[in-house]
């Protein structure tokens, strides 16, 4: 499990990229902290072995739910984490407390503390989103469908309502399928960069291929949000993490995004 913190208090020392605003310069409230979790350490066996987090790929539910109890106590967060039976659409939806899972759903938001936001990922794009400013949070799950149909930019528009600010937004993308290994027919690499610009790009093979986390960077800077970091790895050629391209069936990665 690999864990980052944004810390902002009256100066600001974090892993993002310091914004432009002078907003960014107010006084702030919250700790934001994010976290990914890899596939070791958990009670499922082969192929999902072992930590997995996805309840819907045929593991065995007691092995999924003492995962997520085991990621729970590790990050002090037992019985606070919302989770969402993923659809790959655009909704997102704003919760105020732990509660059943959120069903259909690919982003959640809160602006409660120490109320965990996850989304899981085998190769989609985990955006972990945060204004430590004004207290919001947004889990957003962005495969090539949901970033084709603006899952993203719903999350950022749900994020202004329960009053975030764009210029104030860190963004993480987690480890997902990069675009030197992602490879699709073409039809399709041009039709996701007709609605997501920037994501079309060619594999390290020479082939079509889709970079989601560069599209979705472009999007992310279009509507006014400044810092946007980028985990480097990707789920296709590292065997510590998920990946259903590789091989499926296969487990889940968790990424998560709370206030403190």
């Amino acid at each position: 499990m690999t864990t980052t913190t944004s810390t902002c208090r009256r100066s600001c020392a974090t892993e993002f990229r310091r914004p432009a605003s002078p907003r960014y310069w107010d006084t702030v409230s919250f700790k934001i902290r994010r976290v990914t979790t890899t596939r070791a350490g958990g009670a499922s066996s082969a192929p999902f072995d072992t930590f997995n987090m996805g309840d819907h790929v045929g593991d065995d539910p007691d092995a999924v739910a003492a995962n997520r109890r085991r990621l729970a106590e590790k990050i002090g967060l037992t019985d606070r984490i919302v989770w969402m039976h993923q659809v790959h659409g655009d909704r997102v939806v704003a919760v105020d407390g732990p509660g059943p899972t959120i069903d259909n759903a690919d982003g959640l938001v809160t602006t409660k503390p120490r109320l965990a936001l996850a989304v899981v990922t085998a190769d989609c794009v985990p955006v972990l989103m945060a204004d430590a400013r004004a207290g919001v949070v947004a889990a957003v799950h962005a495969g090539r469908v949901g970033a084709q149909h603006g899952v993203v930019i719903r999350g950022v528009e749900e994020m202004l309502r329960a009053g975030a600010h764009a210029e104030d937004i860190s963004v993480l993308l987690g480890p997902s399928a990069s675009g030197r290994n992602y490879e699709v027919p073409a039809a399709m690499a041009a039709d996701v960069e007709a609605a997501l610009p920037g994501s079309r790009t060619k594999t390290s093979a020479g082939t079509d291929g889709l970079d989601l986390r560069a599209g979705i960077t472009r999007q992310l800077k279009e509507l006014g949000v400044v810092s946007i970091a980028v985990d480097p790895r990707c789920t296709i050629e590292d065997d510590a993490l998920f990946s259903h391209r590789r091989g499926a069936p296969t487990g889940r990665l968790a990424s998560l995004v709370w206030m403190e």
